[in-house]
């Protein structure tokens, strides 16, 4: 009877899996504050990987690079050989209809570690927007489906859908992370992706925790510069404004549940304190109740296994 009357749902094909790239070979290393995720290099480490995101039946996965080096332009970022592209290339001709996700921004790729081209110790927002269309451009030529803009740049998403229709890629979408707070809860991604600031921090850009009519205001603007799709980031700790952004946008609707809300729960399993299965499936089935469409969660292969399983009982 509680399946019959039950309100919202949480599928496999609701979950976005992220995953982290890295140059070398034969590459399966864990992150330490992310259990049971790793860098992976593009060769069957990363094969083995998308199988398993293919068979659980994931709605896709979304790519972020670790460059072999990094400068003060981020310029592998929009290389032709840069990690992502490669990746891309690869996943494209051995998974043709997996559906792949791009990260798009500088903070890994840039030797300062911000999110943009600096002018001083400030990023220069007009400046950085050229970028990001090149970054855009190279992963939509690679392979990539839905671009991700997450620098939290104004007039990101006009610029990059500009970008990609000079270039001929009209038929590919934009997953704007239009709602992005400066959070606290980032801290084990820095790790993953080593991209900390080497000076400073990102709240000249990224949101103030306290907002929400901001956050609203933020995704009106995307929505009207053509993005497909938005995001807001985190998750847990911000499910009013998942709700808020329901209720103002019929656009599809992404909530991301970042790698601190991830690492916590790892951590206080590990020590035998929660139900590790029960907490996952219930935040994340919040995140639905709140009114995300989609979710990119580190634990996507893990909650579709136990998903699976469920349905089998």
């Amino acid at each position: 009877m509680r399946r019959l009357v039950r309100e919202h749902s949480l599928a496999a094909g609701h979950l976005i899996q992220p995953l982290f790239v890295v140059h070398g070979a034969g590459v399966e290393r864990e992150i330490g504050s992310m259990p049971g995720v790793f860098h992976l290099s593009v060769d069957e480490a990363l094969d083995r990987e998308v199988e398993r995101v293919r068979i659980l039946g994931l709605g896709g996965v979304i790519l972020f690079g670790i460059p072999a080096s990094k400068d003060e332009a981020g310029s592998e970022s929009y290389a032709d050989d840069g990690i992502v592209q490669r990746a891309l290339r690869r996943l494209r001709e051995r998974s043709p209809d997996l559906l792949l996700f791009t990260d798009v921004c500088c903070c890994e790729y840039t030797s300062h570690g911000h999110c943009g081209v600096l002018a001083g110790e400030t990023v220069d927002n007009d400046a950085t927007l050229a970028v990001l269309g090149r970054v855009a451009v190279s992963h939509a030529r690679a392979g990539a489906d839905i671009v991700a803009p997450s620098g939290m740049m104004d007039g990101m998403v006009a610029a990059i859908r500009a970008a990609l229709d000079a270039a001929g890629f009209s038929d590919r979408s934009i997953l704007s992370y239009a709602v992005k707070y400066a959070s606290a809860f980032y801290g084990p991604f820095r790790e993953a992706a080593d991209s900390a600031p080497a000076f400073g921090d990102r709240r000249q850009y990224q949101m103030d925790p306290a907002n929400v009519r901001e956050g609203l205001l933020e995704a009106a603007l995307d929505e009207a510069e053509g993005a497909d799709l938005l995001m807001v980031k985190p998750a847990l700790a911000y499910l009013d404004v998942v709700r808020a952004v329901r209720e103002r946008t019929d656009l599809p609707l992404v909530a991301y549940n970042v790698s601190g809300e991830y690492a916590m729960v790892k951590a206080a399993a590990r020590l035998g304190w929660i139900d590790e299965r029960r907490v996952v499936l219930e935040a994340l089935t919040g995140m639905r109740r709140a009114g995300a469409d989609a979710i990119v969660t580190y634990h996507a292969k893990e909650a579709a296994a136990w998903l699976a399983e469920e349905a089998e009982r």
